[in-house]
């Protein structure tokens, strides 16, 4: 007995049912990238194992628990990609896009791989957006990609999410603020669960991020990263909150807001959408302006989000959003007895080159048959094809039959 196959735990197929709804929600991606500036880069699906875990963190939940790695032949310790941020800026300095004009606005749509407790819309394999501006240090460009994946959700008819911001400064006011908070988790060590202990090892920020609402309630408390920014932290956040004002972007500021992986620094920002448990963010980012030192190159600031495909389509299905109509077909020809079959699919031929969709059966139904399948397929056009003579019909009007020699010349006029 031949075995059955499934796809693996924790991936999906795409059926051809869902790609009008999916090939929508790209679309929008593309041509807001376009009007915005970003240019498409595509890097590989693997990248050396070190560089997400100098990026992400060594304590991460990404590098701990969740990244896809493995040995090849040569013995080299490879991932595959988690995230595309990392992946993006090793390719900007590979390549020397420093060198261009900056900053270089560059955007991704590809597959990431976690391994997690697959939920729904929450997969081990899903697809990203991943949109990014290295090379500048202007809060307008925190603004800018920020209203991006607002006007996004608007033009796909997403209403009911909210914007949580914040900031966690940089390296010049960051270890004042952790020497606070860990003095005061010190003093509430007894409020903190194990996993909150673990995140608090690895990075003390990252307590904020913990899943325990009765940890969460206890943070509450905590000093807040907010109360100890510097100067130009301050200034940098305030100028992000002015532009988003100018934007019309309400957003709702969210002083434990951390993100999860190190690289982030000053603005990090969530959409949340329609709840679907722990699953409710479908889009999250931040600045990162440390992120290129880690991997060897010079100071570089830079700042993107990373948006779930799948996470998104939830919303529009909540939002009550219908997948567009497939279009119908152009052209469809049915075979009665004796019809030159040869003499269809050449037709068949020109018309494709001339841009034109056309389809004939290829399942062995009577014509009967092939008349229900040509209205399945919504075809504008049906052409009867007989022995000598051919009928054309058309919705709303009367048949018109010709000979077969006079065919291409009525079809392609």
């Amino acid at each position: 007995m031949s075995p059955r196959f499934e796809a693996p735990r924790g991936t999906h197929d795409v059926l051809p049912a869902e790609q009008p709804l999916w090939q929508r929600v790209i679309a929008e991606l593309e041509s807001l990238c376009a009007l915005y500036g970003y240019r498409r880069i595509q890097t590989p699906v693997f990248e050396d194992t070190e560089l997400f875990a100098r990026t992400s963190g060594a304590g991460s939940d990404v590098v701990q628990k969740e990244m896809y790695s493995f040995e090849d032949r040569a013995g080299r310790s490879l991932t595959l990609r988690p995230e595309g941020t990392a992946p993006i800026v090793r390719a900007y300095l590979e390549h020397g896009l420093h060198r261009e004009p900056q900053p270089q606005k560059l955007f991704t749509i590809a597959t990431m791989y976690r391994y997690a407790a697959p939920q729904k819309g929450r997969y081990r394999e899903h697809y990203q957006a991943s949109v990014e501006a290295i090379g500048s240090n202007d809060p307008a460009v925190d603004a800018e990609l920020i209203q991006f994946y607002n006007e996004l959700l608007r033009r796909l008819g997403v209403t009911h999410y909210r914007l949580e911001l914040n900031s966690i400064g940089d390296r010049n006011c960051r270890p004042a603020y952790l020497e606070r908070l860990n003095a005061w988790l010190d003093e509430h060590e007894d409020v903190l669960d194990d996993e909150a202990r673990q995140k608090r090892a690895t990075t003390p920020l990252r307590v904020f991020d913990v899943k325990s609402e009765r940890v969460q309630t206890a943070l509450v408390d905590a000093p807040k990263i907010g109360e100890s920014l510097c100067e130009a932290c301050r200034e940098h956040f305030d100028a992000v909150r002015r532009y988003l004002d100018a934007y019309g972007v309400a957003y709702e500021l969210t002083p434990t807001l951390v993100r999860g992986l190190d690289y982030y620094t000053r603005t990090t920002w969530q959409f949340e959408g329609p709840e679907h448990g722990a699953q409710s963010t479908i889009s999250g980012g931040g600045r990162y302006d440390y992120l290129a030192e880690e991997i060897g190159g010079p100071a570089t600031p830079g700042v993107g989000f990373g948006a779930g495909i799948e996470r998104l389509l939830l919303a529009l299905e909540d939002a009550g959003v219908e997948a567009p109509a497939e279009e119908p077909i152009d052209v469809f020809f049915a075979c009665d007895e004796g019809a030159p079959r040869e003499r269809v699919l050449a037709l068949m031929g020109s018309l494709r080159a001339a841009g034109r969709t056309a389809d004939t059966d290829y399942a062995g139904r009577s014509l009967k048959g092939q008349l229900t399948q040509a209205g399945r397929l919504g075809a504008r056009l049906t052409v009867v094809v007989g022995a000598a003579a051919a009928t054309i019909r058309t919705a709303g009007t009367q048949d018109v039959e010709i000979p077969l020699d006079e065919l291409e010349e009525r079809l392609t006029a």
